[in-house]
């Protein structure tokens, strides 16, 4: 016969397993959601990707001029649902000057605010450094893999490095303050396949 602290013990370790279990299926099935591999969609909001903020909705009072670019994912405004399951659909947020840009550039922002692609036009690596461009005075968006660079300012035109074309853009809008995609990706999202 088993002691009643034993049993007690044996409960609670019982049910401690049982919820953790539990809590990564959770976790799994958020991933696994629905729609959480589609593409970028108009009316998406966009939450942060990183740190101990992801999923916190983007406003446009979060970024601020000059600052590194945030990344962030799309949210299905209707579902809730985070389009996360695919890498291709990370996205880099950042404020510029609005008279620094260009026109076409300027007509996606919101508020100074614009979106690219995250993945890399050469081999389709994440660009992830912000800083100034090897050929100009400016800071860039550039990939560490081979050294490309992207111009925020005129589209993510490639200004150094092997990258063949520039970064997707993602048109944006604003809605009560919060950041939400205008249209789908302007431009192919990531390296060319070889064929």
């Amino acid at each position: 016969m088993k002691c009643p602290r034993q049993t007690r013990r044996s409960l609670l370790l019982t049910t401690l397993a049982t919820g953790a279990f539990l809590a990564g299926r959770f976790a799994a099935a958020q991933e696994d959601q629905p729609g959480s591999d589609e593409r970028p969609q108009k009316g998406d909001l966009l939450v942060l990707s990183e740190a101990e903020h992801e999923g916190k909705i983007i406003k446009a009072g979060d970024l601020k001029l000059g600052e590194p670019p945030l990344h962030a994912w799309p949210k299905d405004s209707k579902t809730s649902v985070i389009r996360k399951g695919s890498r291709l659909n990370e996205i880099l947020v950042l404020r510029l000057d609005p008279g620094e840009m260009d026109e076409e550039t300027r007509s996606r922002s919101a508020d100074g605010i614009v979106a690219y692609s995250a993945i890399c036009t050469h081999t389709g690596c994440s660009v992830t450094g912000w800083l100034k461009s090897e050929t100009g005075d400016k800071d860039v968006l550039k990939c560490f893999c081979h050294n490309s660079e992207f111009n925020p300012r005129e589209g993510a035109q490639v200004v150094f490095g092997p990258a063949p074309r520039r970064l997707a853009a993602l048109p944006l809008a604003l809605a009560d303050g919060s950041l939400t995609i205008a249209a789908r990706f302007v431009g192919k999202v990531g390296a060319q396949q070889p064929g």
